[in-house]
């Protein structure tokens, strides 16, 4: 049984990025670049105005101030989308907007605020320095240079920056596919009332929301009944259908979890069964051909606890991410948790963390079973106690993942 360092290794040591694929600027936020993007073109193209105001020759109010201001004349109006249609001479300016292009013969801009207008004249306040509140062309980005490189995110910043250098289109990794499959004949629709035996099923639901959290398109399949016949058909179209399959459930040593021996059937490649973990003892993960099968277990704690642990880092490594986990820090846990009969295993204990006098303080969101879901949504970090530790007592610090924070956090 590998323990939880080696699983992990062994998932990410299988898995390599999608291929790159070319899309709209548009449909690519959050993905990653697999190329670099080359401005094509000076941005901005033109010396222009970054303030509402006069472009003014610099020499010409050197002298200015409130008391004495210096007069010039104005030649003309230049909205923003518009050209001056005639230089700046000495003792002239031009009334400009922010961003029309700097006229011939200006080299400064003086803000509105600084000014005053009589007739067909303007009086200039200040003086200043040559250049000022003027945009030079290129001064963000100069033509033919490497604006954003491989492995950039696209956050918001970066789409404009694709935008203003001129690519309507870039080329990236795409977001994996996940197809999410639960088997189980006791599980009945969220919006059901369950009969005796059944219970709703959560998975599927907190299942698809992980994979939109990831950055991954969620294929979710109808629910799977225990048969064998039944998680063959689902996972034959699941393959045809996704990058990763997560199947939930099925995986244990219950006379009707099938998907071990079925996937073997199939020819998928078994690169490990359980984990010295709690909560997820049962999971397994396979290969076949480009695919990835990750088997979680059924209970909700686990299922969840490993799809953050596990699946989320593979589902980054494919859409071409470098970093793949969660902020860690320390923290001084409050109470005493004891492993008890599990002390062999690793454990990923829920809490809630809370800065007090600038240090970290975790506190455990109440019972850890495997069945308790609400501790998933009560915890703020995932405490990791490692397999040599059977007792943590309250005041000792502990390692926590900060699972509310980005990977890049």
């Amino acid at each position: 049984m590998l323990n939880i360092e080696e699983a992990l290794k062994a998932i990410l040591d299988h898995t390599t990025p999608l291929a790159p694929v070319t899309m709209p600027l548009d449909e690519a936020a959050g993905l990653v670049l697999a190329e670099d993007v080359i401005a094509h073109g000076n941005v901005p193209p033109f010396a222009n105005s970054a303030m509402d105001g006069f472009a003014v020759i610099a020499t010409d109010i050197q002298q200015a101030s409130e008391a004495t201001p210096v007069r010039l004349h104005i030649l003309e109006d230049v909205p923003a989308g518009s050209v001056a249609t005639q230089p700046v001479r000495p003792g002239t300016a031009i009334r400009i907007m922010t961003g029309a292009p700097l006229p011939d013969g200006a080299d400064t801009v003086v803000h509105v605020e600084v000014t005053r207008t009589e007739g067909n004249d303007v009086l200039i306040l200040l003086a200043l320095k040559t250049g000022v509140n003027v945009r030079r062309a290129g001064e963000d980005m100069k033509d033919g240079s490497i604006v954003l490189r491989v492995g950039t995110v696209l956050r918001p910043g970066e789409v404009g920056v694709c935008a203003a250098a001129g690519h309507a289109a870039v080329t990236v990794y795409p977001r994996a596919h996940v197809a999410i499959l639960t088997t189980g004949s006791e599980l009945v629709d969220v919006a059901l009332v369950p009969g005796p035996g059944q219970i709703r099923d959560a998975n599927a639901h907190s299942l698809r929301a992980q994979v939109v959290a990831m950055g991954a398109v969620p294929v979710v399949f109808a629910r799977v009944p225990d048969t064998r016949e039944a998680v063959r058909s689902a996972l034959e179209q699941a393959l045809t259908q996704a990058d990763v399959v997560l199947t939930n459930g099925g995986v244990s040593v219950g006379d009707y979890d099938f998907v071990k021996d079925v996937l073997q059937e199939m020819g998928a490649a078994l690169v490990f069964w359980r984990v010295k973990q709690k909560p997820g003892k049962p999971m397994a993960f396979w290969t076949m051909g480009s695919k990835r099968i990750v088997g979680l277990p059924g209970n909700p704690v686990s299922c969840m606890v490993c799809a953050e642990e596990y699946v989320r880092p593979l589902v980054r490594r494919m859409m071409g991410h470098t970093l793949l986990y969660r902020p860690v820090r320390t923290a001084i846990l409050d109470e005493r948790y004891a492993k008890g009969a599990d002390a062999g295993r690793a454990h990923f204990v829920r809490v809630r963390l809370q800065e007090r006098d600038g240090i970290l303080h975790a506190a455990l969101t109440g019972p850890q079973g495997s069945g308790i879901l609400t501790s998933m949504a009560l915890a703020t970090g995932i405490a990791v106690l490692p397999e040599d530790t059977p007792v943590v007592e309250a005041g000792q610090t502990i390692t926590v993942q900060l699972t509310d924070l980005p990977e890049d956090h």
